[in-house]
């Protein structure tokens, strides 16, 4: 497994993560299990969010009662989790009072005493920077968060939180797959006007997160489109998991760790959150961490996706 050190942090982490999205109807067992089986394969780095599980804190609660972490157990492992969607609304809100009850809910729920890195949700268009900013520097100073960073945020509005955020935002948490992929596309087809594809729909995100050392970690890394389901094994995407399915055999690995490496190859050092709870598929994408995509085979497989390479 690839690992490297998250800019600005201590916080070693592998470039392949688990999410816990989809734990809430999982046993304590399976919820073990699936944990086991990524710390064998080298994932210590665990995704959650305030909202998974269709009530607040569901998941995490599943997780951290599953687990019953001693500190020793707690600290061979980072678990990073978000808030700032409020989903009976729905609505976003980055208040200081909502940043730091949900923080509480978390750390009761996951039953641990720090949260390695909390990112905010969704951006809330009546964000106040400097509230944001008062509860970053609380949790900071008590120990709870060791790192902050943001989930689907433009350039302009991490800049925004800058303004008076004086923790590194070390994270920003992107939906990225071979067949989603607008944040790398579009700077391959930029100037081609009559290519729906060079219209920018993120300005830039993916250099200024480079330029910026903030890691982009890939959220739906199997998604055809938006929540669309998978692209792996799927007719509508026939010609690229023909060409998945050779490199497969020529690197003997499952066609989800080419999936995988697709995205690890990149050298912006992103990371893949998985979504599965299966534990074969946790090991299968894996495989993908560290895997030597040619430059020839990574655009190959660009181009089976649909994407135009000029």
């Amino acid at each position: 497994m690839k690992t490297f050190t998250l800019t600005h942090t201590d916080i070693v982490a592998p470039n392949v993560t688990v999410g816990c999205m989809r734990i809430k109807d999982l046993s304590d067992a399976e919820i073990r299990t699936l944990v086991t089986t990524a710390r064998e394969a080298g994932i210590d780095f665990f995704d959650h969010a305030d909202i998974y599980g269709g009530a607040m804190h569901v998941c995490e609660a599943r997780f951290g009662d599953a687990l019953a972490l001693s500190a020793s157990e707690r600290a061979e492992i980072a678990l990073q989790t978000k808030c700032g969607i409020v989903p009976a609304g729905p609505y976003y809100d980055f208040s200081y009072e909502h940043i730091i009850q949900q923080v509480e809910g978390s750390l009761t729920a996951l039953r641990t005493d720090y949260i390695d890195i909390l990112l905010l949700h969704r951006p809330d268009s009546l964000a106040e920077p400097d509230e944001v900013a008062r509860a970053f520097d609380e949790l900071a100073v008590a120990g709870k968060v060791r790192a902050f960073g943001v989930s689907n945020h433009t350039p302009g509005q991490i800049e925004l939180l800058k303004r008076s955020v004086t923790q590194p935002l070390v994270v920003n948490q992107l939906q990225l797959s071979i067949t989603h992929a607008p944040l790398i596309a579009q700077g391959l087809a930029a100037n081609m006007g009559d290519l729906a594809q060079s219209t920018s729909r993120d300005n830039d995100i993916l250099d200024y997160c480079r330029l910026h050392d903030i890691t982009i970690q890939a959220w739906s890394p199997l998604q055809a489109r938006h929540f669309t389901g998978v692209f792996l094994d799927n007719p509508d995407y026939a010609e690229l998991n023909a060409v998945i399915d050779r490199l497969a055999a020529r690197y003997a690995v499952p066609p989800l760790a080419i999936a995988t490496a697709w995205i690890t190859r990149h050298p912006a050092t992103m990371q893949v959150v998985l979504g599965t709870t299966n534990p074969e598929r946790v090991q299968a994408a894996a495989q993908g961490s560290d895997l030597p995509l040619t430059r020839p085979e990574w655009y190959e497989l660009f181009r089976a996706a649909g994407h135009t390479v000029p």
